[in-house]
C-alpha cells in the first residue's frame, strides 16, 4: 500500500480528498482506543477488530465499538490496514518489538500510536518491517464513554510522522474531528511534559482546594470554585504571567504566613504543595515585574521559615 493510494494530498480538509476507506484495528481498549476507533468509524472507516485484556476494557469496546471482534493483538494486525496502538506508554516499545518479531506487521500497514511522550522512533521495529509509522496524540482527557466523541471535535492532536506521511497523519486527525499540531520528534518528550504538568497537576490543585473548602464548611465547593478558576484559566491563556493576582503576586507575606498556619492544621500533604506553588508564583511574578525584589525576599523568607 502506498500513501498515494490512501490520500489525495491536495487538501485533507476537503471531503473530496478524504482517504480511502480503511479496515481499522485497535490494540488496547483503554479509555483512548475505543473513542478514536469510534471516531474513525463515524468518518466512514470500519473497525474490524480490537484487543483488550481486562473486563473493563472489553466493556468499553462493547459500548463504543459494538459488534467488533475482540481478539489477540496479532489477529488485530492481520485484519487491519490501520492499527491504533493505544496501550500505556511503558508497554508500547515491547508491544511493537513483539509484533514485529512475530511477523504480524505487514508492509504498507499504517501503525499509529497515541503516546504523547514518544514520536515515531518507538515504532522503528514495525517501520523496518515495512509499516508506515505515525504518532497521533490527542491532547484531551478521556472517560472511556461516548462523551469522548464530542470532546474530539476541535481537539488538538500532537502529530509526529516522517515528512512523506505528514499529509496522511494530518488527514486522519481531521477525519477524527481534531486539529493537527505538528510536533518534531526531538521535542516530543517536552511537549508531553507540558501537557501533563498542566492538566494532571491542575486536577490535584483543584481537588486540594475543594478539600479545604469542604473543611471550611462549604457544601458544594465546585460552585464556588468554578467561576473563579474558569476566569483564572481564561485570563492565563490570554495573558500568561500577566494574569497573576493574589497575595503572592502582591507580596503580601503576612497573608501567606496565615495561609500556611491554617494548612498545617488541616492537611498533611497540601502545605508542601502550597509552598512549592507559592515559590514558583513569586519567581514568575518577580521575573515579569509584578512583584518587587524587596517584597519577594520577604515572601521567600516566610516560605523558608515555615519549612523548618
Amino acid at each position: 500500500m502506498h500513501t498515494s493510494d490512501l490520500f489525495d494530498p491536495a487538501d485533507p480538509t476537503d471531503p473530496g480528498s478524504r482517504p480511502g476507506r480503511l479496515a481499522v484495528g485497535v490494540v488496547g481498549t483503554g479509555r483512548v482506543g475505543p473513542a478514536l476507533g469510534a471516531a474513525l468509524q463515524l468518518a466512514g472507516h470500519t473497525v474490524v477488530a480490537a484487543s483488550g485484556v481486562s473486563t473493563a476494557s472489553r466493556r468499553r469496546a462493547e459500548a463504543l465499538l459494538p459488534g467488533v471482534r475482540v481478539v489477540s493483538p496479532p489477529q488485530v494486525l492481520a485484519a487491519a490496514d490501520l492499527v491504533l496502538l493505544t496501550v500505556p506508554d511503558d508497554a508500547l516499545a515491547d508491544l511493537v518489538a513483539g509484533l514485529a518479531a512475530t511477523g504480524a506487521v505487514r508492509p504498507g500497514q499504517l501503525i499509529v500510536h497515541t503516546s504523547g511522550a514518544q514520536g515515531v522512533a518507538v515504532l522503528e521495529p514495525a517501520t523496518r518491517a515495512g509499516a508506515l509509522p505515525l504518532a497521533l496524540h490527542p491532547a484531551m482527557t478521556f472517560t472511556g464513554t461516548s462523551v469522548d466523541l464530542a470532546r474530539l471535535a476541535g481537539c488538538p492532536f500532537g502529530v509526529t510522522a516522517p515528512e512523506e506521511l505528514r499529509t496522511v497523519a494530518e488527514a486522519l486527525v481531521v477525519e477524527m474531528g481534531g486539529e493537527p499540531e505538528w510536533v518534531p520528534e526531538a521535542v516530543r518528550p517536552l511537549y508531553h511534559t507540558a501537557l501533563a504538568h498542566g492538566a494532571n497537576h491542575l486536577v490535584t490543585l483543584v481537588a486540594q482546594a475543594m478539600e479545604l473548602l469542604r473543611t471550611a464548611g462549604v457544601a458544594e465547593p465546585g460552585r464556588l470554585l468554578g467561576p473563579l478558576l474558569g476566569a483564572a484559566l481564561d485570563n492565563t491563556l490570554r495573558s500568561g504571567d500577566a494574569a497573576l493576582t493574589g497575595p503572592v503576586a502582591r507580596g503580601d507575606s503576612g497573608t501567606v504566613r496565615r495561609h500556611l498556619a491554617q494548612l498545617s492544621t488541616v492537611s498533611p500533604d497540601i502545605p508542601s504543595a502550597y509552598r512549592a506553588m507559592a515559590r514558583a508564583t513569586a519567581q514568575r511574578a518577580l521575573a515579569n515585574g509584578t512583584l518587587k525584589e524587596e517584597a519577594a525576599a520577604a515572601l521567600l523568607d516566610v516560605l523558608d521559615e515555615e519549612m523548618h
